[in-house]
């Protein structure tokens, strides 16, 4: 057996899911690829020679949990974007991608069991793929919780009953989310925490699209636990350059939180994790000390999201999102709408379902697609144009 048996019935991930249900089909015109979300604006013109210049230290065996400049950098970011002030040395930890931290936060801080039982881990649905994988390899129970129109794509973790909060030892949180681009305000996430603290569980804040926003600056979980003055051990949050900086090739990220949680997760990376060749520390430095690169990239979404919203104002249930670089669009079938999109267009796109899980007889992705806007505006316009007359004849 290649895995245990806790994995047997775990479903294909989406994009090999995609390949299956498009492979049969002959593409309607030229191939134009909209499901992943790999960035495709130009990183900062000065990497490469950051990465030249420090190319030396290809030789020598980076610190496994982030080099000294490097958590300084981040630390500094936290304080200029947050407000939050935390100790580098102790609370911050250089993540290669944050998939990996994501993953490890659970296998470092869920315990076996809560109160005597199988423990619970909310997960919002849709969700990253990661989250579930996280919950089952430490033996938990996944709770599906839809993050749908009607709570404004966000998951309501109060409305579950108390007998599942009661063995909950861990909440993830994507803020803004992905795919519909929700972003948690200061009430949502003052509840969250209260509730975290009335119940005893942690909450993974996963903020990787926190810098790609429309008009206000998303709110931080660490931002908002600080300023309720709670137990910094409660909040553990999760950041990359790869969305924030176009650098997704980077696999530079950072995790976040109280002494005792971060202790505990850099324990286990010493024994699993891959820490980040020390000349690309050196960009990522770079990057979380640079503003302006981050502000050029805004722009350049916030243009696409505006051409979105004409190309789709007359699509009923059609929702802007205020974040991160998707369209949730409302289809009425998501698998159906994407072959026939990718038949009559060539145009590829994700069914919703593929992000989202089947929960008390309901997938909240079923009736919409993922439309990822990385590419460059001109491509982009063509594409949302062929995709309008395509599934909705305006």
């Amino acid at each position: 057996m290649l895995f245990p048996e806790r994995f047997s019935n775990l479903p294909a991930y989406a994009f090999p899911r995609l390949r299956e249900l498009l492979e049969p089909l002959e593409p309607g015109g030229p191939i134009v690829h909209m499901t992943i979300g790999e960035p495709k604006h130009a990183f900062p013109a000065w990497v490469p020679d950051v990465i030249a210049k420090h190319a030396s230290e290809f030789n020598c065996y980076p610190p496994n949990e982030g080099s000294p400049e490097l958590l300084r950098a981040i630390a500094d970011w936290l304080a200029r974007r947050y407000g939050v002030s935390v100790d580098s040395s102790t609370q911050v930890m250089v993540l290669n991608g944050t998939r990996e931290g994501l993953y490890n936060a659970a296998m470092a801080l869920c315990p076996e069991s809560k109160g005597g039982d199988r423990p619970k881990v909310l997960i919002p649905n849709p969700f990253y793929q990661v989250y579930a994988i996280a919950a089952i390899s430490v033996e938990a129970d996944p709770v599906f919780v839809p993050a749908v129109e009607e709570n404004g794509f966000l998951p309501d973790y109060s409305a579950l009953p108390t007998q599942t909060l009661n063995r909950t030892t861990a909440a993830y949180i994507c803020s803004p989310a992905n795919p519909q681009g929700a972003v948690a305000d200061r009430d949502y996430w003052h509840d969250l925490i209260r509730l975290a603290e009335k119940y005893n569980f942690r909450i993974f804040a996963d903020e990787c699209y926190s810098e790609i926003y429309r008009n206000e600056a998303p709110i931080g979980a660490l931002q908002v636990a600080n300023e309720m003055g709670v137990d910094p051990e409660r909040v553990v949050i999760f950041h990359s350059l790869s969305k924030r900086s176009n650098l997704p090739g980077l696999r530079s990220g950072f995790v976040a939180g109280g002494p005792e949680s971060l202790q505990r997760i850099k324990q286990l990376r010493s024994y699993s994790g891959a820490p980040l060749p020390l000349p690309l520390q050196r960009v990522a430095e770079k990057a979380w000390a640079d503003e302006g690169h981050v502000e050029e990239n805004r722009q350049l979404y916030k243009e696409k999201f505006d051409l979105a919203d004409q190309i789709f104002s007359g699509v009923p249930g059609y929702v802007s999102p205020p974040a991160g670089f998707f369209l949730w669009l409302p289809v009425a079938d998501g698998a159906a709408a994407a072959k026939k999109v990718w038949a009559e267009t060539g145009i590829r796109v994700l069914p919703g379902a593929y992000l989202s899980r089947e929960f008390a007889g309901i997938n909240p992705g079923k009736k919409y697609i993922r439309v990822a806007l990385v590419a460059p505006k001109a491509e982009i316009t063509s594409a949302l144009i062929k995709l309008r007359d395509c599934l909705y004849g305006l």
